[in-house]
Formats: C-alpha cells, structure tokens, sequence
C-alpha cells in the first residue's frame, strides 16, 4: 500500500501569517494535496491559526485541489473545544490533535489527570463523528520507574477514544526506534510526522544524550532552550531512515497520512517545502501525493 503524503501547514506559519491565500496557492503549485492545519492560538481563533472563514477556506481549498486532513489545537482546553470542532466540521475536516504543551515529567498524577482529559476530549470528538489524536514529543520518553510516560498516557487512554500521531524525529530525539512503536501500536496510529536531522548537526539525535537530563523536569522554556533551530534540516536531505519508516507505515492497517513537517529551515518557506517535497518525490519509494 502505497502511503499518502501531505504537509503540516506550520512549516510554512510566518507566510500564511502574512498572504494565506497566496500561500496556500504556492502550495498547491509545489504538489501538496493533503493540508494538516496547526492553531497555536485556539482560545482567541477557533480556526487554523490564521484567522479566516471556514466555508471560505473550505471553498478556496477544494478550487486549488486541496483539503485539511487533520489540525491541531491548542490549548487543548474543553472549554474552547466546542467552537473549535464547529469550525473544524464546516471546514470538513474529521479529525484533530494533539498536546504540543504538554511537559508531564516529574507528576504521574498529573499524567493520568490529562489522560481522563485526553479520554473526554476523544468522546466529545466522537459524539461530532470526529476523531482526537496524541501527539508526541521527546519528553514522553522520560521515565517513571520502568514505564515511559509515553506507557503511561497509552495505557490510561481508550484506543478507540484517542489515536496516535507518531511524531518520529521527536522518537529518536527521545532515543526511540519509532518502528518499534508504530508496530508495537499499529491500529492506534493514524497519523505519522516526519522531519529530518541534518549530517552536520551541533546536537546529538538523541538529546537525552548530554542536552537534556532524563530526570529533568521540561517545561516550555526549557524545551524551546534546548531544541536547536540547526538540528533540522528539508525532509529527505538529512540522516533519519526514511524509506524505512515509509515501508513500516505501509503495513499500519489504519495510517491516513505521513506528514511532512518543518519546524525551522534557513531557506524562504515556500522554498523549504518545495526541496522536501522533490527531495521526497526523487528519494523515496511507496508514497503518493494524491
């Protein structure tokens, strides 16, 4: 089965921030079919992020070719869901994600509060016919005792209430194989994230490995100290073993998408995209783009 590619539309944030609407036409010039959306800012904009009609985003998407597959929200808030999933249905969008600011180490009770949350956010997800999905960083990957709290979280949530979006640049910069995951949870995953981590990094891939104690209590500042704009790199130019990962998410009986994302590049967006998308397209076999 050939697996389907689309783009996490924050790799592209600060030009859709100024021209979304010519940005997302550049987007669909460069190939890009299958759009995941990313609202940082969901308490104040119940949309994607950059402040535009539903029908109207609906209307111009399906003129250029393309759809939102998936969007994640933040705050992941239950007081703010409710406006937030009625923009995601107008838009015809069925599913969403995820808990980008979530730092658990250091509290299990903790932990398995935002588990019940993650539990009530999919039940309300599915009373709408939509799906919730978690999704991973690298500090899941501390432990308490002999579990991850990636164990945790899993295991205190019902399968059919939250999905997984593997993030797999984030399982290996928590020295995971994330093979081993998408295998180990093969009907949970729907989604998968996929960047790349250039040859010349200045970090170690894993950065549990001298960057970042695996005792250390992570929150947002510290995350965004530690995580180095120059450990990534257009996806499908760096040393991550990509055409693996695709051959693994070709036998998940229920992956939707692998998207592609770029959290920072030295290139103009547009540009960053384009490469990975070539660099995709030339490298790479058992993906489709439609």
């Amino acid at each position: 089965m050939n697996v389907r590619v689309g783009l996490q539309l924050y790799s592209v944030r600060d030009s859709l921030a100024r021209d979304p609407w010519g940005t997302l036409e550049r987007l669909a010039e460069v190939g890009f079919t299958h759009l995941e959306a990313a609202n940082h800012n969901a308490r104040n904009d119940p949309g994607v992020g950059f402040g535009v009609d539903a029908f109207e985003l609906r209307t111009r998407l399906a003129d250029l070719g393309m759809s939102i597959v998936g969007c994640h929200i933040n705050p992941l808030d239950i007081d703010i869901l409710p406006r937030a999933l009625d923009y995601q249905a107008e838009l015809g969008n069925t599913q969403f994600g995820c808990d980008i600011e979530f730092y658990p180490y250091g509290d299990r009770d903790y932990v398995l509060r935002r588990a019940e949350v993650f539990n009530t956010v999919g039940e309300l997800a599915r009373e709408r016919g939509m799906r919730f999905y978690y999704h991973n960083h690298f500090q899941e990957f501390q432990r308490f005792g002999d579990d991850y709290v990636y164990d945790v979280i899993l295991d205190n949530t019902d399968p059919e209430l939250v999905k997984l979006e593997l993030d797999t640049y984030w399982m290996y910069r928590g020295g995971q194989d994330p093979i081993e995951w998408m295998s180990k949870h093969a009907d949970r995953v729907i989604l998968l994230h996929q960047k790349d981590f250039p040859t010349d990094a200045p970090q170690p891939l894993n950065l549990f490995d001298g960057v970042v104690s695996p005792t250390e209590t992570i929150d947002s500042a510290l995350f965004r100290e530690r995580k180095d704009e120059r450990c990534f790199t257009e996806i499908g130019t760096g040393v991550l073993p990509i055409q693996r990962i695709i051959d693994a998410a070709g036998a998940l009986p229920n992956l939707d998408y692998l998207i592609l994302e770029q959290d920072h590049t030295a290139l103009d967006e547009i540009e960053s995209v384009r490469t990975s998308r070539q660099a995709f397209a030339s490298s790479f076999t058992g993906i489709s783009w439609s």
